[in-house]
C-alpha cells in the first residue's frame, strides 16, 4: 500500500511540518501491525495520545501477547503502519501514511486505567471497554517514524514526533466540509481553471495551513496546496480564511 499518487506533489512554500502530520495521520483508525518473527498480528485499536504514547488495543489471545509471553526480554519488535484514507472519492484515497517503528511493552496494570481514558481522549473507540477482558492494552516505545505522502518520504525524529500535536482543522474536515462547502466548490472550480479543462481536480482534504487538492489526469495525477495568507491555530478562523481565497482573484 502507498500514499498517495504516483507523482510528487506541487512544491509549497507553506505547509505543516512533518512532525505535525505524522502525528496527524497517526491518530486515524486504520492501522496494521507487523511483528518481527510473528508477522501480521489483529490490531483492534490503535492511535497515539496527547501526551505522545503510541498505544494499541490487541486480542489477549492474539499473536502479540504470545508472542510478548514468550519474549525472554518482555518486550518485541514492531512496525505499525497507520493510513490517512481521504473521506472524498478519489482514484487514490490513501493521502498519508505513517509507518512506526519500535518495540512492543506490555502496559502494566497501574497504569492501565489512565492510559484507556488518554486513549479515549485521543480516538473515541468501543474497544476499550473489552480491555482487561478479551482484550488487553500494549505501548509501542519508538524508535523511528517515517511519513510518506503524495509520492515522497521523509523521517521523523521520535521526539519531535511527540512534541508535536494533530491538526485541529484536519481533525474538524468532515464538518468543515459540510458546513463551507459553496466557497470550497467556487475554490475548486478556480483551481480547475489552472489545471485545464481536461484534468480532474478533487477536494483532498483540509489542515490548519490551507486547502489540498488533487488534480487528476490521463498520465497520472498530483496534489497541491492553496495555502492560507497565514497558518491557522484552529477552527475558528477557517471562514475566514477561505472567502480571502474565494475573493484574492478573478472568478
Amino acid at each position: 500500500m502507498t500514499a498517495g499518487p504516483t507523482h510528487s506533489s506541487a512544491a509549497v512554500d507553506r505547509q505543516p511540518p512533518a512532525a505535525e502530520r505524522a502525528r496527524t495521520v497517526a491518530v486515524c483508525c486504520a492501522a496494521t501491525l507487523h511483528v518481527a518473527g510473528t508477522g501480521s498480528c489483529s490490531v483492534l485499536a490503535a492511535t497515539t495520545t496527547a501526551d505522545g504514547d503510541v498505544l494499541l488495543v490487541v486480542p489477549t489471545g492474539g499473536g502479540v501477547m504470545t508472542a510478548l509471553r514468550g519474549s525472554p526480554l518482555g518486550d518485541v519488535p514492531a512496525r505499525l503502519t497507520v493510513a490517512d484514507r481521504a473521506p472524498f472519492p478519489l482514484r487514490h484515497p490513501v493521502r498519508g501514511l505513517v509507518q512506526l517503528t519500535g518495540w512492543l511493552v506490555p502496559v502494566e496494570e497501574p497504569d492501565v486505567p489512565q492510559l484507556v481514558l488518554d486513549f479515549a481522549d485521543s480516538s473515541p473507540a468501543d474497544v476499550l471497554f473489552e480491555v482487561g477482558l478479551g482484550a488487553a492494552l500494549v505501548r509501542l516505545d519508538l524508535a523511528e517514524v517515517e511519513l510518506e505522502e503524495s509520492g515522497t518520504r521523509a523521517e521523523v525524529d521520535p521526539d519531535d514526533f511527540r512534541a508535536a500535536r494533530p491538526d485541529a482543522v484536519s481533525a474538524a474536515e468532515t464538518e468543515l466540509v459540510s458546513a463551507h462547502r459553496v466557497p470550497l466548490g467556487r475554490l475548486c472550480t478556480r483551481v480547475q481553471h489552472w489545471a485545464g479543462r481536461h484534468d480532474d481536480v478533487r477536494l483532498l482534504g483540509l489542515d490548519r495551513f490551507g486547502v489540498r487538492f488533487r488534480v487528476q489526469g490521463r498520465d497520472g495525477c498530483y496534489d497541491l496546496r492553496v495555502p492560507f495568507a497565514e497558518a491557522l491555530d484552529g477552527v475558528d478562523g477557517f471562514a475566514t480564511a477561505v472567502d480571502h481565497l474565494v475573493s484574492c482573484g478573478p472568478a
